[in-house]
């Protein structure tokens, strides 16, 4: 019952709410090999960098949070470097969404800039109108879609129009929770040593699941593999609320306690991603509401921080 984006090899499923996991792995896999190391008689002699493939690569059927979490990754890997990596599946990439008709008890896209008909991220979006979608295009890559579905598209009339309308309507009035961002950055900026972070650290069990499943979080730790006489570097996803993640060489760890990493968590989101890319980093998705075992809401902790603040 869980539902993944793999390569499809029949009819692909749309009639679900989202998936388990974000299609961020597409562009930002759970484990990337970087590079190879080249060794001889077991020793490092150099370095082979990758071949980074140019086949065209289609994403289909995205709810239209995930396509706007691809615009916060976007400024991210190419902010003050340009990961070669991700930009490299990015610029492959065709993505068409689909609009959210279903969404579920804990989407909160509204509240953060988005809607369950977003096109922010998408070069398509797909509206389901009963019989058949109403198509819209943003983009050359979208346009090549219809270009070579040929007999697949026909134009859309009156009628198709205002039942798409009707459909983004619907799935808008639908979404009852909601989080009010105005002036939460500068009630941060004011928290930071409050005794709050320590009261909604409590519950934490630090399973990371917030972040590995959030479709905008992004770190990754690095290691170099030696198998015999290959080996290679990779990275692989990591998690701001791992007691490890932040020690220093030293042994010092500047977040050694859960309400630190909580407190880390949040301020990302709504603090530091807003001065540095000028975006809220979360964009209502609500999978770290659904999947947190102990049942933190983020939506709670940042409406919370506005009360302890008074």
């Amino acid at each position: 019952g869980v539902v993944l984006y793999r390569q499809v090899k029949g009819v692909p499923l749309l009639d679900f709410e989202n998936s388990k996991k974000p299609p961020k792995e597409i562009f930002f896999p759970q484990t990337e090999k970087m590079f190879e190391l080249e060794l001889k008689n077991n020793r490092f002699v150099g370095v082979k960098d990758p071949e980074l493939p140019d086949k065209p690569l289609l994403l289909f059927g995205i709810r239209p949070c995930d396509a706007r979490a691809m615009t916060v990754l976007d400024r991210l890997f190419t902010w003050d470097y340009i990961d070669p990596y991700y930009v490299n599946k990015r610029e492959r990439a065709t993505v068409i969404a689909l609009t959210c008709t279903k969404p579920q008890a804990n989407c909160f896209c509204t509240s953060v800039g988005g809607s369950p008909y977003s096109t922010d991220g998408a070069d398509m979006l797909w509206t389901d109108i009963g019989e058949s979608y109403f198509v819209e295009s943003f983009t050359d890559k979208g346009n090549n879609i219809l270009e070579k579905g040929g007999g697949l598209f026909t134009g859309a009339g009156t009628e198709d129009e205002k039942a798409a309308n009707e459909t983004k309507k619907k799935a808008g009035d639908s979404i009852v929770k909601k989080l009010d961002t105005e002036g939460l950055p500068e009630t941060l900026e004011r928290l930071f040593e409050s005794d709050y972070w320590e009261k909604i650290a409590q519950p934490c069990l630090g399973c990371g699941i917030c972040t590995l499943l959030c479709p905008t979080c992004h770190c990754f730790d690095i290691n170099d593999v030696i198998a015999h006489d290959r080996g290679w570097r990779e990275r692989t996803w990591d998690s701001c609320q791992y007691p490890y993640y932040s020690i220093h060489a030293s042994g010092h760890n500047p977040r050694p306690d859960k309400k630190n990493r909580q407190r880390n968590r949040i301020y990302h989101k709504f603090l530091y991603m807003d001065k540095n890319l000028d975006v809220i980093g979360c964009v209502g998705c609500g999978r770290c509401i659904s999947s947190c075992p102990v049942g933190i809401d983020i939506i709670e902790v940042a409406e919370g921080a506005k009360e302890a603040l008074r």
